[in-house]
């Protein structure tokens, strides 16, 4: 979910939902509307909350995705106790700015700043770039302002509606961390440039240092047959995750106990269970060891334990691979592991989905059509975003 605040001051939220349908990943707009109160904690709780009822899936939410404001992270997990992941795209831009916001980097920011516009000014200044680009052999290119946005390439990779993102989160701040810490080993010369690594490092440990511990990004991990256990860099936590997800397909495969209504009689009859056959007493023994061992009799917790160690021994796939595609054809072999996964590679690593819909939102209220009232415009990007 997000907000955002329109051309006439009007502020909305926009909430999306994502889920694994025949083993594709399917993303919907459950509801854009105005939030006319404060976004107070509990303000924003009572309007998720009702989202939530409307769609009937109070019991269905693995994990609600928002950005880092405080406001919104103390309703999702203080008040509606939902499992909170934080938006990577946010976290990976906050640390970003932050390290180019000091005093000497800045300082370079601003020369460049007016280097880029006294050519884009000076028609002299542009013949000459243009020149000396293709005695360089360069392409041409045009000077370009800076612009306040994310690193673009992480972005795209996390910020999809169509593929698994929330099993890539852990790999992606790991390797995003080894390549600060590859330019910490080689440090510049430059002691401003120096600093803003010193800098990023620290950040980036601070953000993401705890990643391998949010529980659903870690389940979510370990079940992307992409990744498993190899993702994680301390074993410890793998070991945890392994035993939570264990315990989640347990849970899965336990029978719910019939109803007291459905124990009783129904119209005066009566339920007679079929008389077991009797076991000679030459294989009693036998049957006493095994009988725990023959599928359908074995208990749920020793099933996902088989089911979970068969999954990890498997070959990883390609990383590029499809692995809903891969779950599809091996739903029948680790089926209660199957139904934990279809909660957790769900789960998307940014609210970017959320902020595309605003991005329609605002391509309908725009100048000439300012007078929409709210609830035309929750109509029209509703429809728009679904259909």
């Amino acid at each position: 979910m997000n907000c955002w605040t329109s051309n006439t001051t009007t502020s909305y939220m926009s909430v999306t939902c994502h889920y694994i349908t025949d083993f594709k990943l399917r993303s919907n707009l459950l509801d854009c509307f105005v939030v006319a109160e404060s976004h107070t904690s509990q303000n924003l709780a009572q309007e998720l909350s009702r989202v939530a009822k409307e769609w009937g899936i109070q019991d269905k939410i693995a994990a609600c995705v928002t950005d880092n404001a405080s406001n919104i992270v103390k309703a999702v997990n203080d008040i509606l106790k939902w499992n909170h992941v934080r938006c990577f795209a946010h976290l990976l831009n906050l640390t970003v700015r932050s390290s180019v916001h000091q005093t000497e980097i800045q300082a370079l920011i601003l020369k460049v700043k007016s280097i880029a516009e006294y050519v884009r000014r000076s028609t002299v200044a542009s013949a000459k770039l243009r020149e000396m680009q293709l005695q360089m052999g360069q392409v041409q290119l045009r000077m370009k302002q800076d612009v306040a946005t994310r690193p673009e390439e992480v972005t795209v990779e996390m910020s999809s509606e169509r593929f698994v993102t929330g099993s890539k989160a852990i790999l992606m701040a790991r390797g995003l961390q080894r390549i600060v810490a590859h330019r910490q080993r080689n440090p510049s010369t430059h002691e401003p440039v120096k600093g803003m690594v010193n800098f990023l490092a620290a950040d980036l440990e601070k953000r993401f240092g705890q990643i391998e511990r949010v529980r659903v990004l870690a389940e979510a991990t370990l079940l992307d047959p992409r990744f498993k256990k190899h993702a994680f860099v301390i074993e410890r936590n793998a070991e945890e995750t392994v035993s939570r997800v264990v315990g989640a397909a347990t849970h899965a495969a336990t029978p719910t106990l019939p109803s007291t209504e459905e124990e009783e009689e129904e119209e005066g009859g009566t339920t007679v269970n079929p008389p077991s056959e009797p076991v000679p007493q030459f294989w009693a023994d036998f049957e006493e060891r095994v009988t725990t061992l023959r599928p359908g009799v074995q208990n749920p917790s020793t099933g996902a334990m088989l089911e979970i160690k068969g999954f990890l021994a498997e070959p990883l796939i390609p990383r590029k691979a499809d692995p809903l595609e891969w779950w599809r054809v091996r739903a029948l072999v680790y089926q209660n592991i199957c139904t934990v996964m279809k909660t957790r590679l769900c789960i998307v690593a940014t609210s970017v989905p959320s902020e595309r819909v605003f991005s329609k939102t605002g391509q309908i209220i725009t100048d000439r059509r300012n007078r929409l009232s709210p609830s035309k415009v929750r109509e029209l990007v509703f429809l728009n975003a679904n259909l």
